[in-house]
């Protein structure tokens, strides 16, 4: 009787440490219902060097508080870039016609950000930035006039490559563009630059 029960007792810890193996090799899989979330990550190495530079540094700000900035951005940009081609209209805000900061206006309100709907108390919103730090959805102003020295022009940043920042605005003579701030006029009007995101 003690005989057989050890050779019960080493026959089901032999089957225990077979099962155990063939498991453990991969060889017996258990189905599972629902799959393991798929995580996927992405080493610093993967940026581009233009990413690089567009890559936030102040690492107290969080994540997700980022990608919101970026997305109202985002959001802004596609709506304003939606008017592109409508004839300028003084103190227009349709598809009829447009001016300077009608655009911003509805740019930003049509993405439920409060914003003021005239171009110098615009340029009183966000924080004054230099133009080597601009970036997408900074707004640019300008004076325009020789009289008077208060701003009446406003564009919003829709891409910023290397030194050339490109912004679309109201032009009086072609409606609703996309001009560089490096042309000559815009150039030479640039009063200053601020970022509201």
């Amino acid at each position: 009787m003690a005989l057989s029960s050890m050779k019960q007792a080493q026959l089901i810890c032999c089957t225990f440490l077979l099962i155990s193996s063939l498991s453990s090799c991969g060889l017996l899989k258990k189905k599972s219902k629902t799959p393991a979330p798929r995580t996927i990550t992405v080493s610093a190495g993967a940026l581009s060097a233009r990413e690089k530079d567009k890559a936030p540094t102040n690492a107290s700000m969080p994540k997700m508080e980022l990608s919101r900035v970026d997305a109202a951005a985002e959001a802004v940009i596609n709506t304003a870039l939606t008017f592109a081609g409508v004839k300028y209209k003084y103190g227009g805000t349709t598809k009829k016609g447009m001016d300077c900061s009608g655009l911003l206006y509805v740019s930003f309100n049509s993405n439920n950000i409060p914003f003021p709907r005239v171009s110098y108390d615009m340029a009183t919103e966000g924080k004054k930035i230099s133009v080597e730090e601009v970036q997408k959805g900074d707004l640019l102003f300008f004076r325009t006039t020789r009289r008077g020295g208060r701003i009446n022009h406003v564009g919003l940043v829709v891409d910023v490559e290397e030194d050339e920042i490109r912004f679309i605005h109201a032009s009086t003579s072609r409606g609703v563009i996309v001009s560089s701030l490096r042309e000559g006029y815009w150039n030479e009007a640039f009063v200053k630059a601020t970022r509201v995101f």
